[in-house]
């Protein structure tokens, strides 16, 4: 089965064409672009390598958050497009759970953190057995002081990723002490082979069912919550 997945939930964009066991192409760009102007660009790119059209792909796997609202919509619309033209399935994966499948193996709880603003992260707890991922606490928009405090409290070391490192690495430490493992600059971020492998355990939809999951009400429309209370 041919996969090919896309995120764009974060500054990270990336896409990857995955068959059976074998991750044929992937791309990855962090540098302040633009998703719109560079994630069709980056599917092209990774299919031309595979030396794949659209057509040869089985299923379109999209990123589905939490993450960047805008950044959402870009890679999930293109998803949705290509499933659309081609007619193929299309599947859902969580931000979080796609980053964890960057430690599969891993013997330790895996905590991806992103930075969600106004002191909050999009936080999921993980581990994996024989491979297996179980989830230990769901997908949330907590404060990085809640999310610490439950790990304190499940008592094990924890290894963090995500974009919620750097900016929150002091205070990590601060609180967990030797039960923070923070993720080196490869494992880091966001990855397009890790989602195409969670896709591989979900359950297709029609593209039409395929959508954003923000966790939280946008920025804008907490603005405009606020005027009317004004």
């Amino acid at each position: 089965m041919r996969i090919l997945a896309v995120d764009t939930s974060s500054a990270v964009a990336t896409a990857a064409v995955l068959e059976d066991e074998k991750l044929i192409s992937e791309e990855i760009v962090n540098n302040k672009l633009t998703h719109s102007q560079t994630i069709m660009p980056m599917i092209k790119s990774v299919l031309e390598k595979s030396e794949l059209s659209a057509d040869d792909i089985d299923v379109f796997a999209a990123v589905t958050g939490p993450g960047s609202f805008t950044g959402l919509r870009i890679g999930v619309s293109a998803v949705k497009a290509l499933a659309h033209a081609t007619g193929k399935p299309c599947v859902a994966v969580s931000t979080l759970e796609a980053m964890a499948y960057n430690f599969v193996f891993s013997d330790k709880l895996i905590c991806p953190i992103m930075d969600a603003r106004r002191g909050e992260v999009y936080n999921a707890v993980y581990r994996f057995n024989d491979g297996v991922i179980e989830e230990v606490i769901g997908a949330r928009a907590v404060t990085l002081e809640e999310c610490c405090a439950d790990i304190k409290e499940l008592g094990e070391k924890t290894v963090f990723l995500g974009d919620g490192v750097p900016v929150f690495e002091e205070r990590i430490r601060e609180i967990l002490g030797e039960l923070a493992l923070l993720a080196p600059p490869n494992l880091n971020a966001q990855m397009a082979a890790s989602a195409a492998v969670a896709a591989k355990h979900k359950d297709v939809v029609e593209y039409t069912r395929l959508a954003p999951v923000y966790l939280r009400k946008s920025q804008a429309e907490r603005e405009r919550e606020s005027r009317k209370g004004e």
